[in-house]
């Protein structure tokens, strides 16, 4: 794409997708802005040495602005005119990211997306730093401002994506060593063990209730099916049997990258039943029919407005209907082939010969803790009713949302 680049043009373009935009300049031929996906915005010359074109990284905007880059471009084409050999510069760390993920992450990781937020969002202090530049110390101190701002175990996270772009740069020649090797993680992370109680269980619920298609169906099915946010995120209504009340997760989408059968309560059925489907569209939770829902920050917000508390995650949901199962006598083995995972209670050799599926042991658990929620959900909307009657003068009772 050619066309005349302005200060305005280059503040407000935007890569439209599904690839990178790349804009070469019509005021000095072999000059252009590239701009990734994530809004990053870089300058490059094409100089033609020896016969063949060479595409050199000048910089980054906003940190060189379009006269300043424009500068630098035409004496790298002057040289090159002149003979004379223009100087090579390393890629940016802001540079190698968006390859990082598009050759590495993507082809082998089902959590490339998680990898490119971890680096996108924490590692931005260095975009405009050579990647053969970077020193271990520079690494430390964005560690220590995650730590400073997040948690342990998001800089722990950080750290080791941080640490795989790195040995990746190592096996393509970019760098010689990788600056971070042997480095300690910042904290030891503390594994969480947030159970919701009851009546924090019956405010999320209830919360979810009030909350409009895809979001408050989708975080019932996340308390219901026991599954991981992605996966329920994801659903695909090809990956549903109405028949067999199943839903398969396939092994490509599945974390531990084993196929896994959901069986269907009638309360899940009853919820995707009644959810809207787009036409042409296989997502069951999306907004736009083409991608799956997102948005869980804003969602999480609304959801803590309403039931009071915050000290909660997603994740929680999970561990919290894995306690409730077991509550209610639901055995560990069972529990496990309900979370789809691979160690715990059957490992080792018991784990390489037992391939029952336990399909009716699940069926039976998920069934059970449905109707133990829709109860509580019940004994909350009673208890709101008799509050709410006591209360009302005209005895006017307040319509309850459980399902």
């Amino acid at each position: 794409m050619k066309k005349k680049l302005t200060s305005r043009y280059v503040a407000t373009v935007t890569a439209p997708g599904p690839k990178r935009l790349e804009v070469y300049d019509q005021t000095l031929s072999g000059f252009g802005l590239r701009v990734s996906l994530a809004g990053r915005k870089t300058w490059f010359c094409s100089p033609r040495v020896d016969g063949r074109v060479r595409r050199l990284t000048i910089g980054t905007y906003p940190a060189l602005s379009l006269a300043d880059a424009r500068q630098k471009a035409q004496e790298q084409l002057r040289n090159a005119q002149l003979g004379l050999e223009p100087e090579p510069k390393a890629d940016t760390l802001g540079d190698v990211v968006p390859q990082f993920v598009e050759l590495y992450a993507k082809p082998r990781n089902r959590g490339w997306r998680t990898q490119e937020r971890l680096l996108m969002h924490h590692w931005k202090p260095l975009f405009d730093v050579p990647i053969d530049q970077i020193k271990r110390a520079d690494a430390v101190r964005v560690l220590d401002s995650i730590v400073a701002s997040a948690s342990a175990g998001s800089a722990n996270n950080a750290m080791a994506v941080f640490k795989k772009l790195m040995n990746w740069c190592v096996d393509r020649g970019m760098i010689d060593a990788n600056p971070i090797a042997g480095l300690k993680t910042p904290r030891k992370p503390v594994a969480r063990d947030r159970v919701l109680s009851d009546r924090e269980l019956e405010a999320v619920w209830s919360a979810a209730d009030k909350d409009a298609y895809p979001f408050g169906p989708l975080v019932q099915v996340l308390i219901l099916t026991a599954q991981r946010r992605a996966e329920v995120g994801e659903m695909r209504w090809s990956e549903i049997d109405f028949e067999t009340s199943t839903w398969t997760i396939p092994a490509g989408r599945a974390k531990n990258g084993i196929a896994h059968d959901v069986p269907l309560s009638p309360a899940v059925l009853d919820i995707l039943q009644n959810v809207p489907r787009f036409a042409g569209s296989n997502f069951v939770f999306t907004t736009t029919g083409t991608t799956p829902v997102s948005g869980f920050g804003r969602l999480k917000e609304r959801l803590d407005r309403e039931v009071g508390f915050s000290d909660w995650w997603f994740h929680d949901l999970r561990r919290t209907a894995a306690s409730g199962m077991a509550r209610i006598g639901v055995a560990p083995h069972v529990i496990e082939k309900v979370l789809n995972h691979k160690t715990g209670v059957i490992s080792g050799v018991a784990a390489v010969y037992n391939r029952y599926s336990y399909a009716d042991e699940k069926r039976e658990a998920l069934e059970k803790w449905a109707m133990t929620v829709n109860s509580s959900a019940k004994n909350a909307c009673e208890r709101s009713h008799q509050y709410l009657t006591s209360k009302d003068s005209k005895g006017v009772l307040t319509p309850c949302a459980a399902n």
